[in-house]
């Protein structure tokens, strides 16, 4: 027997709290698509439990209290989500600029390099907050929350002159409940490898690791209320770590604004993680990785580490910068930057080429003048 369906005269007709079951189910792309599809999508949308679904899927990092606590303080979950799930881009990186990039350490004075005093005072590292998530193949494998940035307490610290870094596993787990170590094995979809010896000639493990890994590193400043997303979700590039094979490098990371902070107007931020291969099949356990370091780092054009005073400028000024949902613009812009800077270092080593040969070539010509009026 057939059975008839009653046609639906308008979308008026339907029940909200239908309209509110179907967007409950969506991911947070899709959920701002259909918000823009009509006014009864887009007055649900905005409930903040859709968003608060969408964020926990997204980061789980954020399931825990006192981040949602942080997050509904500067704005809630839907701001949170439209402000970190585009990432960082910038294409300010021209030819024309870092042709010029030379000149520019030599017209800033000390104290502009090193940066403003005055401006920094309203800057307190106690103030950024870090939520980390780090999948492999869609699977998280660790989630850390690290509040404020280690070893800054002091105004006139050893920090504020010093090379910034932060080193994730060593503080963020502190305050963590799960202590344990954070293992990937081939249950979680490793490539099983007889021997590192193997593994050097056909790369499998190295590949499957690069391409599998999506990191996200979103800061947050708790006075300003913003928010950004560091990383660049997939991996910029990696490399077996030096003097062993057993360690592997996996790179994030992205282009920041610098202007009137530093010379070179933009700088790297580089979000580096390192797995060591504990087991192979060889040693007649399943293969599998630790991680054993998170870190984050500022470098200038020149490699040169931001010290701690002009990483929290960098670091203020990247929240309120240009973000893409495009992610392949993303990753564009980051290689970009690499391929400048690669020229600019060619160029660099030219010019010190050119100065050696200049130099020993006056100082022949100067023995010789002098062996001339000698003799």
């Amino acid at each position: 027997m057939a059975t008839s369906i009653a046609p639906v005269e308008s979308m008026a007709s339907l029940s909200t709290d239908l309209f509110y079951d179907i967007l409950r189910r969506l991911d947070g792309p899709t959920l701002a698509t259909a918000a823009c599809a009509c006014a009864a999508f887009c007055s649900i949308s905005r409930e903040e439990r859709l968003w608060v679904n969408v964020c926990s899927t997204m980061w789980p990092s954020t399931n825990r209290e006192d981040v949602k606590n942080l997050i509904t303080s500067i704005g809630g979950f839907r701001k949170f989500y439209a402000d970190c799930f585009p990432l960082i881009i910038n294409k300010e990186v021209s030819e024309y600029q870092w042709n010029e990039y030379s000149e520019y350490p030599e017209e800033w004075t000390e104290a502009e390099y090193y940066g403003d005093m005055d401006e920094l005072e309203s800057i307190s590292p106690s103030d950024f907050v870090s939520i980390v998530d780090i999948r492999y193949k869609d699977k998280t494998i660790c989630s850390k929350v690290l509040w404020g940035i280690p070893n800054a307490n002091s105004f006139n610290g050893w920090f504020y002159n010093c090379p910034f870094r932060i080193d994730l596993l060593t503080y963020a787990s502190r305050d963590d409940d799960d202590d344990g170590e954070i293992i990937l094995s081939v249950s979680d979809g490793l490539p099983p490898i007889l021997s590192l010896e193997r593994e050097r000639k056909d790369g499998k493990l190295w590949r499957e690791l690069r391409d599998g890994l999506q990191l996200s590193w979103i800061v947050v400043n708790k006075k300003i209320k913003q928010a950004a997303n560091l990383a660049s979700w997939s991996a910029l590039g990696g490399q077996r770590h030096w003097p062993t094979d057993r360690d592997f490098v996996i790179r994030f990371g992205s282009i920041l604004p610098a202007k009137d902070i530093l010379p070179c107007q933009v700088v790297e931020c580089i979000l580096s993680m390192k797995f060591r291969v504990i087991h192979t099949e060889g040693d007649a356990v399943p293969t599998t990785l630790k991680l054993t370091e998170v870190s984050m780092q500022l470098e200038d054009m020149e490699g040169s580490h931001v010290n701690g005073r002009n990483s929290l400028l960098i670091l203020k000024e990247a929240l309120s910068c240009r973000r893409s949902k495009n992610y392949s613009e993303v990753l564009e812009s980051c290689h970009l930057y690499s391929k400048v800077q690669s020229e600019l270092k060619e160029e660099k080593m030219r010019n010190e080429s050119r100065l050696d040969r200049l130099c020993i070539l006056s100082g022949i010509a100067a023995f010789v003048t002098f062996c001339y009026y000698v003799l």
